[in-house]
């Protein structure tokens, strides 16, 4: 028993078991050591990804638009067309839709529930690749997949949006996993080749025989499972964002397959059972929908995927290197571990195998990066799929690093502790007025605890500094969703729309309101605004920015206000003006 202790350390990477005898004493602390980080992964999950998801309004013009869509869907029962304002509208497909109404009728139509499909889609993705590490290169680097990964800045914003980009990258994330067992850069028990160095009689070598075509049968069951898992949840992804999943799939595997010279093993995607299983999997609603809704192809194949990518027509234009940058902050504050592939230690690389498990999680980060780079139209969002994958290259280059205890590893540690110090810059630029003891709370922790982690570094005490970091990020995220749950009425329509009222929600209307809040307002309101003009007769509640409320003054009377406590949309009452021509 003693001896197999060491064993089953080293081959699931566990360093720092490796020299752990199985005294009461030990197996205490061994014990002790283990619920420690089981506590801390389930802290890191949960504050990264489901904490105060309905903390402060929907920000921005999506998600009060895709919110909309699934709330009329609950409440009309149509689950085929999505409509926004009683009207169908295919800019995204229908699987966010499917998801959050499905949250609406469980817990109510709130933005919690909204979020929610993030946030368990991020979930799910997460524990797949840390299952994906743990085959791979043990649990050490499973471990880290689960600490790292959440707590990047793309994985906590997007988990907490009421968008498609996260249940369209996690379910695309997850069929790469799948794909990985599929092409078997996750290793099988079965090996062709495995001469036996001792001479064994025919009876030991029949029953060898059997027990060999016994795993062989098995590899092939987990490789048939694998692939029909590809299919499902290629499909999921399709239905999340279209056919952008077939292209990141298919391209990402196909510039592994370059790199390693493992073109066969990539063609065993195209088998029936992956084809048969994404066809069945999405197929339906697609048939559906353009039955139903014969403007369907043309609106969402053509205008927004094709037009999307091939033309600036939706005005998101930025320079061909604007995914760098946006690939760095979204990767913060870990991104530094991903230089630890150019040192010496992480080029070598033992055997080709290995050598073809990073390349297969490097073609899945980097095509994404280059795919978008060539698009006339750029969001932050579409490079969430590259997260993923440099995630758990993340994890790897630290656990090796840990493990080797090379000087590289100090050197980030001081560099994210460098980059903690400082995160309070955040503050400074930011547009909305952030102020009070929350964030003197923020300052004050972050300058010290990155300090303590430089420190750390310092003192060579690269895993203690490493670990302190996840648990600073944690506490100082859980300031941030507080602050921005102050915020609220800065960033969202939601406080406005409470001040309106539902009473007088049919008599309201906006006068050059900014897009994201006219949208916001429309859910809220349950009504879709209508610009206030002169022909609007009686009295109105108008809601407009404060630099337009001088040009509405000009058209209307001013009635009464019912609140000026936000620049970007203030409420009035209004009547209109009418000019009278002097008479002859």
């Amino acid at each position: 028993m003693n001896d197999t202790a060491p064993d089953l350390a080293k081959k699931f990477g566990e360093d720092s078991y490796r020299d752990v005898s199985l005294g009461d004493v030990s197996l205490r602390d061994l014990s002790l050591g283990r619920i420690s980080w089981a506590v801390l992964i389930f802290l890191t999950l949960y504050v990264c990804y489901f904490s105060h998801l309905g903390a402060f309004g929907f920000i921005g013009p999506d998600e009060p638009r895709y919110a909309w869509i699934a709330r009329a869907m609950a409440e009309s029962g149509d689950w085929v067309t999505p409509r926004l304002y009683g009207k169908p509208w295919f800019e995204k497909p229908v699987f966010y839709y499917w998801s959050a109404t499905l949250c609406f009728k469980l817990f109510g139509v709130n933005e919690g529930s909204a979020r929610l499909p993030s946030a368990v889609c991020a979930l799910l993705a997460t524990l797949a690749l840390a299952w994906l590490a743990l085959c791979l290169w043990g649990r050490q680097t499973a471990r880290w997949v689960l600490l790292l990964l959440p707590s990047t800045v793309a994985m906590i914003g997007f988990s907490h949006a009421a968008a498609t980009d996260m249940p369209f990258s996690a379910m695309l994330s997850v069929s790469m996993v799948c794909a990985a067992v599929a092409v078997t850069v996750v290793p099988g028990n079965f090996s062709e080749n495995n001469p036996s160095a001792k001479v064994i009689s025919p009876d030991e070598l029949l029953e060898e025989k059997r027990a060999g075509e016994s795993v062989f049968r098995q590899a092939k069951k987990t490789i048939y499972l694998s692939l029909a898992l590809f299919g499902f949840f290629l499909g999921v992804a399709v239905l999340a964002k279209g056919p952008a999943a077939l292209i990141l799939a298919g391209g990402a595997t196909l510039l592994w397959a370059a790199l390693s010279k493992r073109w066969l093993d990539a063609l065993r995607l195209f088998h029936p059972i992956a084809i048969g299983t994404f066809l069945l999997t999405c197929l339906p609603w697609y048939g559906l929908c353009a039955r139903r809704n014969p403007e369907f192809f043309r609106v969402f194949i053509i205008e927004h995927n094709f037009k999307r990518y091939l033309t600036p027509e939706f005005q998101h234009i930025q320079p061909f290197w604007y995914y760098l940058p946006i690939t760095i902050a979204a990767l913060l504050p870990w991104i530094f571990w991903l230089a630890w592939f150019t040192t010496r230690a992480g080029r070598k690389v033992e055997g080709g195998h290995q050598r073809s498990q990073i390349l297969f999680l490097a073609a899945w980060g980097v095509f994404p990066v280059l795919f978008f780079s060539l698009s006339k139209s750029k969001l932050p969002g579409y490079i969430l799929p590259a997260v993923f994958p440099l995630g758990v290259l993340i994890s790897l280059a630290v656990s090796r690093a840990l493990k080797s205890q090379d000087v590289f590893g100090r050197y980030v540690v001081g560099l994210t502790g460098a980059v903690l110090l400082v995160s309070p810059g955040w503050i400074f630029f930011s547009k909305a007025h952030v102020r009070g003891p929350l964030v003197s709370l923020y300052i004050i922790v972050a300058a010290v605890g990155g300090l303590i982690v430089i420190g750390a570094a310092l003192l060579s005490q690269t895993r203690a500094g490493l670990t302190f970091s996840v648990v600073l990020v944690l506490f100082l995220l859980n300031l941030v969703y507080v602050s921005l749950g102050k915020l609220d009425p800065q960033l969202s329509a939601r406080s406005c729309a409470r001040q309106i009222g539902m009473e007088r929600a049919a008599n309201t209307y906006s006068f050059k309101l900014q897009r994201s809040w006219q949208y916001q307002l429309n859910f809220y309101l349950h009504r879709e605004i209508l610009e206030w003009s002169r022909d609007v007769a009686g009295e109105a509640v108008v809601v407009t920015s404060e630099k337009n409320l001088q040009e509405l003054e000009q058209s209307a009377q001013i009635v009464a206000v019912i609140s000026k406590q936000w620049q970007q949309a203030e409420i009035v009452v209004v009547r209109p003006l009418f000019l009278t021509r002097p008479t002859l």
